[in-house]
């Protein structure tokens, strides 16, 4: 991984805000970061789940990211405790996994409300602290799925592209004023999170006439995950994110865990059908 890395009393101190801290990548970022002495606040919308955080010596605050009142309040909170925001770590997010034309359009703005707006209203609520200090870091969890898109899965792949987009517009602005924003791409992270693709794509779209490949999706989501697959531990995102909080120059996007260097390059190298041919065969 590229960038200088800060050493000193200079990196101590740290006011990392990080949210979907209940579980997965969320609380193994939320970790790694108290690990390495920094102030940490999570935030869910269980704060029950969050127990674990409390006992290392975090600050665990309940949110909804989709709930405007909700983020005035952490933001506020964070500020009045700390006088500072220095990291948001944008990590809460959703999925629905069927069918283009079977997934409900309801549900597929839930997904958007999660995984973009809820993000870019709290980055707008952090944004004026950090750009009057002319120092601060915006890390936005995105995905492979960020660049990549699979069958059944549009909503979350078109959240995930949304959420690139937007950080490179807010990277090129924020430049100016020291804030630096970065991308971190997980590849197959065993969180919890991915044991819902197979019933969902089941429930959407396992009969009629994407059955055929709804039952193929969901076996090798199934088989990705079971014992012994090599997905990878949350914890390599998160030694990422402190590697990225700690930099002095961090690059803009960062690909980790398990194939998420190997898919992203053969997406940006393979003509766009013959990705396409790869990723349906045998379906």
């Amino acid at each position: 991984m590229t960038g200088r890395d800060m050493t000193g009393p200079e990196m101590t101190g740290r006011v990392c805000l990080v949210t979907g801290a209940s579980s997965g990548i969320g609380q193994a970022i939320a970790l790694e970061l108290l690990r390495a002495g920094h102030t940490v606040y999570g935030v869910a919308r269980r704060v029950e789940k969050m127990e674990v955080l409390r006992t290392a010596g975090g600050h665990a605050l309940g949110m909804d990211v989709t709930s405007e009142r909700d983020l005035e309040r952490v933001v506020a909170t964070v500020v009045a405790e700390q006088g500072r925001i220095d990291v948001l770590v944008n990590n809460a997010g959703t999925a629905v996994h069927g069918a283009t034309e079977e997934v409900p359009i309801a549900r597929a703005r839930e997904v958007f409300e999660v995984n973009l707006f809820g993000p870019a209203r709290l980055t707008q609520l952090v944004l004026p602290h950090m750009r009057e200090r002319h120092a601060g870091a915006i890390v936005n969890i995105s995905s492979i799925g960020g660049e990549i898109a699979l069958p059944l899965g549009a909503w979350y792949y078109a959240s995930k592209h949304a959420m690139e987009a937007f950080s490179d517009t807010l990277r090129q602005e924020m430049g100016p004023f020291g804030v630096r924003v970065v991308v971190v791409q997980p590849g197959i992270i065993r969180t919890g999170f991915e044991s819902d693709m197979p019933r969902q794509v089941r429930e959407y779209s396992g009969s009629g006439p994407y059955a055929k490949l709804a039952e193929f999706s969901a076996r090798r989501a199934e088989q990705s995950f079971e014992p012994g697959a090599k997905a990878s531990d949350p914890l390599v995102v998160a030694r990422a994110v402190r590697r990225i909080v700690e930099a002095r120059d961090p690059k803009p996007r960062y690909a980790v865990g398990y194939l998420a260097k190997a898919l992203l390059r053969l997406n940006r190298l393979l003509p766009d059908r013959l990705f396409d041919k790869m990723v349906t065969r045998n379906a």
